[in-house]
C-alpha cells in the first residue's frame, strides 16, 4: 500500500512539478501565483495558433491606372502613420523650350496659396490636425509633392496634394518672395566650403552640353525677373498632365487610395486649362563630354579658427548607363567597389575604409583631401564620376592619380572585394528602405518610369548574380566615351582636356609627359 501511494504521488505529481504546477511562489504583494516553466503551456490558456509562412501578407506593389491615365500605386507597410504624394514626370531637363529655372520656382512655390486655402500657414495648420508635414523637391527628371501624416486624415491629405499640385494661386506676391529665395540660395551655393552641389552642376553640364540632364537644375539669375505667371502655367499646361503624373502611398489600404484618387484627380479641371500635353520634350539625353572650367579664389571659403585650406576640386566622368538597362545593377557594385569619401572621414566596419578610392588613393596619397566615387542615372543614360580634392600645386597629380584609377577599373577584380562591394550595397539598400518617405520615393520614381516596382529582394538577387566579368565588361564600355571634366577653384596646373583624354585611353592612365626647354 505504501509503495502504491509512493508510485501514485510520483506519477501524478512529477509532470506537474516538472512544469512547476505543483509548487508556489511568493511574491511581496502576498498571495501565491504558481511557477510555471516557460517550456510548458499556462494553464488554463487556449493553446496559441501561429500564422504559417507562407499565408503571411506579401507587401507587393499595387497599380491601378484610372480614367485619365493618372497611376495610383500603394505599398502597405505597418504603423499609424502614412506617407503620400504625387510624382510629376517634369524637371530642369525639359526646360530646352522654356527659360531656364522653372522647375527650381515650382519646387520654392510649392504648398503654397490654392483655390482652398488661402496661404502657406493655412495648409500647414490643417496639416497640423492629423500630425502631418509637407515637402516638394524638384530633381532634373522629377517633381515630387509629398506628406507624411496619419493615415485617417488620408482624405484630406490627397484633396490637398491635389488642390496644391492642379490648383496654385501664383501670386504676385508669393512669386516675388520665390524670386528672392532664389537668388539668396544660389549666392550660399557659391559660398559654400562644400562645392559638391555646384561641380555636380558643372559635369553634367559637360557631359550633356546643352541638352536633357545637362541643363542647369538651377535657375540662373538673369532669370529670375523673367519667369512670371504665364510662363509657369505654359509649362504646367505642358507637362503637369495625369499621364504624367503618379499619385503615391506608403502605409495606406489601396482602395482607399484609388477611391481618394477618383475623388479628387479624375475630372478635376488646372488652374491653367487643360494642355493636352502640347510642346513635350521627347528629347533623349545625348553624351557630348566636354570640360567645363571655373576660376575662383578658393582661400577665404572657411574663415575661422580652423579654416580649411585653399583647395582645387575636380570631378572626371564617363558616361554610363540608364536605370532602365540590365547594366545598371553592374555599376552600382562598380560605384560601391569604388567609394571613397573625404580625408577625415569617420571609418570602422561598413563604412567604406576598403574601397579601392580610400585604400588605392586617400591612404597612399595623404596630401588628397577627397576623392569620392559618384554615380548618376537617369532613364535614358547616366553618369559615374569621380571627385577629388587637393592643393592647388597638386592638381597635376592629382588628376593623374583619379585617370589612373580609371582605368584600374577594367583591371583585375577580386572575389573579396566584390563580395565586399555586393554586401554592402544590398545592406545600404535594405536599411534604406526601413523609412517610410525612401519607401515612397521608391515606390513613385519606378512606377513613373517602368509602370511597375522590382522588389528590394528582386534588386538583391541581381546583385548577388554580378562576376568579375560584368564589372570588366560595362567599364571596358565606358571607357571607349569621351570624359566630361568639371573643375573648380585656381587651376594653374590643371592638365588639358586632350591630356586627361589621352591618358583615359592609355594602358597606365598615365598623363603625358611635360618638356620644357626652360625650368
Amino acid at each position: 500500500m505504501a509503495a502504491a501511494m509512493a508510485w501514485l504521488r510520483r506519477g501524478a505529481c512529477g509532470p506537474a512539478r516538472r512544469c512547476g504546477l505543483a509548487a508556489g511562489r511568493s511574491y511581496s504583494g502576498g498571495g501565491a501565483y504558481p511557477s510555471v516553466s516557460l517550456t510548458c503551456p499556462l494553464p488554463g490558456v487556449p493553446k496559441a495558433v501561429f500564422a504559417a509562412a507562407e499565408s503571411r501578407e506579401r507587401f507587393e506593389t499595387r497599380v491601378t491606372v484610372l480614367e485619365n491615365g493618372l497611376r495610383v500605386a500603394s505599398q502597405n507597410k505597418f504603423g499609424q502613420f502614412c506617407t503620400v504624394g504625387i510624382l510629376v514626370n517634369s524637371g530642369s531637363r525639359h526646360e530646352a523650350k522654356y527659360l531656364s529655372g522653372i522647375s527650381h520656382f515650382l519646387e520654392k512655390l510649392a504648398f503654397s496659396s490654392t483655390a482652398q486655402f488661402g496661404s502657406k500657414d493655412e495648409i500647414l495648420l490643417t496639416l497640423e490636425k492629423h500630425g502631418g508635414i509637407c515637402d516638394c523637391q524638384a530633381s532634373r527628371d522629377t517633381i515630387m509633392y509629398a506628406v507624411s501624416a496619419d493615415a485617417r486624415g488620408l482624405d484630406t491629405v490627397v484633396n490637398l496634394l491635389a488642390d496644391v499640385t492642379l490648383q496654385p494661386r501664383l501670386s504676385d506676391e508669393e512669386i516675388e518672395m520665390t524670386r528672392m529665395a532664389i537668388r539668396f540660395e544660389l549666392e550660399d551655393l557659391n559660398m559654400r566650403p562644400d562645392p559638391e552641389p555646384l561641380l555636380t552642376e558643372m559635369i553634367h553640364a559637360a557631359a550633356f552640353r546643352d541638352n536633357t540632364v545637362g541643363l542647369n537644375r538651377f535657375c540662373p539669375v538673369e532669370n529670375t525677373d523673367k519667369i512670371n505667371r504665364d510662363v509657369l502655367h505654359s509649362y504646367l499646361s505642358s507637362y503637369y498632365t495625369p499621364d504624367r503624373m503618379v499619385l503615391a502611398g506608403v502605409g495606406i489600404e489601396h482602395e482607399h487610395l484609388v477611391e481618394c484618387a477618383r475623388k479628387y484627380l479624375l475630372g478635376v479641371q488646372p488652374v491653367w486649362g487643360s494642355g493636352q500635353g502640347r510642346a513635350v520634350d521627347r528629347s533623349v539625353a545625348q553624351y557630348t563630354g566636354g570640360i567645363i572650367k571655373v576660376e575662383k579664389d578658393m582661400s577665404d571659403v572657411s574663415l575661422g579658427p580652423t579654416p580649411i585650406p585653399e583647395l582645387t576640386h575636380i570631378m572626371i566622368g564617363l558616361e554610363s548607363c540608364s536605370f532602365l538597362e540590365d547594366d545598371f545593377i553592374p555599376f552600382a557594385v562598380l560605384n560601391m567597389m569604388m567609394g571613397g569619401g573625404g580625408s577625415f572621414s569617420a571609418g570602422g566596419p561598413g563604412k567604406g575604409m576598403f574601397t579601392r578610392l580610400y585604400l588605392n588613393v586617400l591612404n597612399r596619397h595623404h596630401w588628397m583631401y577627397n576623392a569620392t566615387s559618384y554615380h548618376h542615372s537617369y532613364e535614358d543614360t547616366g553618369l559615374l564620376c569621380i571627385h577629388a580634392s587637393a592643393d592647388p600645386k597638386q592638381v597635376r597629380e592629382m588628376v593623374e592619380i583619379i585617370t589612373r584609377e580609371f582605368i584600374l577599373m577594367a583591371g583585375a577584380v577580386g572575389e573579396v572585394e566584390l563580395e565586399r562591394a555586393k554586401t554592402q550595397l544590398k545592406s545600404m539598400l535594405m536599411m534604406n528602405l526601413e523609412s517610410r518617405p525612401v519607401i515612397f520615393e521608391d515606390v513613385g520614381r519606378q512606377v513613373l518610369a517602368t509602370n511597375t516596382r522590382k522588389l528590394p529582394h528582386e534588386l538583391c538577387a541581381l546583385i548577388s548574380q554580378v562576376k568579375p566579368a560584368d564589372i570588366k565588361r560595362v567599364v571596358t564600355k565606358m571607357l571607349h566615351k569621351k570624359p566630361a571634366v568639371a573643375a573648380l577653384g585656381d587651376l594653374t596646373d590643371l592638365p588639358s582636356y586632350e591630356h586627361i583624354q589621352a591618358a583615359l585611353s592609355s594602358k597606365d592612365g598615365r598623363l603625358p609627359r611635360l618638356y620644357r626647354l626652360f625650368r
